[in-house]
Order: C-alpha cells, then structure tokens, then sequence
C-alpha cells in the first residue's frame, strides 16, 4: 500500500467498486481532488515565501474583483513604501491571495472565453461593451506611441503607476491562486456551461492555462493563516 500514490489508490478502488457495480454515473467525480494534500502541490516553494526575510511583509486578502480596483490598492502599498517610507525595493514583499471570484483572474484568455467568464461574474470588456473573453486584468499596457518607460513615480506611464498583474509582478508581488476555489469553480462552470467533462477534467484543463508567475496553493484560507502566523506578514482586505 505504501507504493500507492493517492490517486493511483483511489483509481484502484473506483475500478473495483466499478466491478460489482457500487458506482453511478457519478463515477469521473470519485478521483476529485478536493483536498490537496502536501505532496501534491509545491509547497516548498509556498514556504519561501512565507520565510522570505523582507522587512515589511503584506498579504491582501481579496475575493471580490470590483474591476481589478484593488491591483491599485497594491500599486499604492509599493510607492508608499518605497518612496513615502523610504523602505528598499528589496525589503517589500506582497503576496496577494486571491479566491472567490478573483481566483479566477489567476487564469489566462483560453480560460477566460472557452468558459465565458465574463459573462459568468459580470465583467465587461471596456473596449466591447460585452462580457470579457479575456483576462483584463494580467497584461501590462503598452506605452503610447513615441513613449518610453519613465522612471519618474509621478508620470502616469511609468511602471510605478501601472497596476497590471504583470507589471506589479515585475516589482516583486507574488500572486497566489486557490486550488479548493477552482475546484468549486469548476463545478460551477459545469453547471451553467452544461459541460459533459468530470469537474477534475475542467480543473485540469484551467490549472494547465494559470497566468504566468501564479503560485496555486492548497487552501487559500490556511494559506492566509500561515503567512500572517509564520510568515509575520501583515493583513489587509479590500
């Protein structure tokens, strides 16, 4: 038994269970991984964070995406930490735990329009009028035409006023993503997709399309708990 991965155990259950005819056509929903377990997941890159030796660390808690107004939030702890506090670049670090609905900003544009997100949590594309098939939300502006990136904290296009993931990324933030949210989610999508796959199948299928620089972690809300516990990171929601 002890050669037995999880998964592979409960393979071997279903199968059997399959044999005598104990399982419904609930049977794809047995190999669910609502629960990750330490071994599963890259926890040692989760415990970096936690142990990371900056001099001022902050997690934001956030669940509702409120048009990304909270990537701004982010944007104003670094400048005032670094500018208005004189703390080193260096001695900042922000993870932001995102689950709920801005879990799923932590997913790219393949997830975003195959499972019409958008029009799920009501997010329109401002360019369009209609529900994003997009993430708008990762990607960092481009410069106007004939602009260069400035240095200068007050000028609008410089990486200090962006609040892009990507560009917050770039100054050091650290995006976490909720596996036990995408679970959920993907069962939801499900529902109102009316997709024939297994809820395990959708969860796959997202976590193979995270933004780049995303970390999934097991449990959000444990998550939270041990950086503020272990980590000393102070908390804030917005």
């Amino acid at each position: 038994m002890n050669n037995l991965t999880r998964r592979s155990f409960v393979s071997s259950a279903a199968a059997g269970m399959t044999a005598f005819g104990l399982l419904s056509s609930t049977t794809p929903s047995a190999e669910s991984q609502l629960v990750w377990t330490s071994s599963e997941w890259k926890l040692a890159e989760f415990n970096r964070l936690v142990n990371d030796p900056a001099r001022i660390k902050q997690v934001y808690d956030v669940v509702q995406i409120g048009d990304g107004k909270f990537l701004n939030n982010v944007k104003n702890s670094l400048n005032g930490l670094q500018f208005g506090f004189a703390v080193p670049k260096q001695q900042i670090k922000i993870a932001v735990a995102m689950h709920g609905p801005t879990n799923m900003l932590n997913f790219d544009d393949y997830v975003w329009k195959k499972y019409q997100i958008g029009q799920w949590l009501n997010v329109k594309d401002p360019a369009t009028g209609q529900p994003a098939e997009k993430n708008l939300f990762y990607s960092a502006a481009k410069l106007p035409t004939g602009q260069t990136a400035s240095t200068d904290p007050d000028n609008e296009h410089s990486i200090y006023q962006a609040k892009s993931m990507q560009a917050l990324q770039a100054r050091g933030v650290q995006f976490l993503s909720c596996h036990t949210a995408t679970e959920e989610q993907a069962r939801a999508l499900i529902h109102l997709n009316k997709l024939s796959q297994s809820p395990e199948e959708i969860v796959q299928d997202m976590l193979a399309h995270t933004v780049p620089g995303t970390l999934v972690v097991a449990s959000m809300v444990a998550a939270i708990a041990l950086l503020q516990a272990e980590g000393h990171y102070t908390y804030i929601t917005v």
